[in-house]
């Protein structure tokens, strides 16, 4: 019985799938170009005229310098007067650390210091290598200290520099560390002074 009703309902779906209805309404040719035919005439256009070529270069150029000279860090002066402060690094775990079994390291609450287990071997200088003066102070001062200064520049090229001064040179991207340092003036220098960092905003030469 279930067979016949089945076989009786495909008869009938097919019937009406195959049923020509007829037209219900005017039918017009589709004369609007698609989307994707539009954007590649446009591409073909602007490669024949050399402007897709232009726009390549422009990208490539404006990532070129974004690679080689960062923008530089904005809310930065050149220092006038020497200020010091410290940064303590220490931070409060917010919840428990367990290792792969689910027992307990730290519990939350729990306060440390990175101090404590690894010491903060070099300095930092932190400077805008577009500033002639600051750059004169940092060589006195790496010279002081060979092996022991890390350069940071603010503003410049940190690659030019790197090949001049043959040295490691970095680039505080978006200003974060002298965010956290609360550095407002360069040059710059960050070292460990016990548990702690000390923050000299170096102003200008004596």
């Amino acid at each position: 019985m279930y067979r016949l009703i089945f076989l009786f309902c495909c008869l009938v779906v097919r019937t009406v799938a195959a049923q020509d209805v007829g037209a219900l309404g005017p039918v017009y040719p589709i004369t609007e170009q698609s989307f994707l035919d539009q954007i590649r005439t446009r591409l073909q256009a602007q490669e024949r005229s050399g402007e897709l070529r232009a726009l390549q270069q422009r990208i490539t150029e404006a990532n070129t310098a974004a690679v080689t000279a960062p923008r530089p860090v904005p809310g930065l002066t050149t220092g006038r007067t020497g200020r010091t402060h410290y940064y303590d690094p220490s931070f409060t775990l917010d919840r428990n650390v367990v290792d792969a079994e689910g027992h307990l390291l730290f519990a939350a609450g729990t306060r440390k210091n990175p101090l404590d287990v690894v010491g903060f071997s070099r300095r930092l200088l932190f400077l805008d290598a577009r500033d002639p003066a600051q750059l004169r102070r940092a060589a006195t001062l790496v010279a002081e200290q060979p092996g022991k200064t890390k350069l940071v520049l603010l503003g410049g090229s940190y690659l030019q520099l790197m090949k001049s001064w043959k040295m490691p040179v970095y680039f505080d991207q978006h200003g974060l560390l002298v965010k956290r340092f609360g550095i407002a003036q360069v040059p710059a220098l960050v070292y460990q002074e016990g548990r702690r960092l000390r923050v000299d905003e170096l102003g200008e030469t004596p």
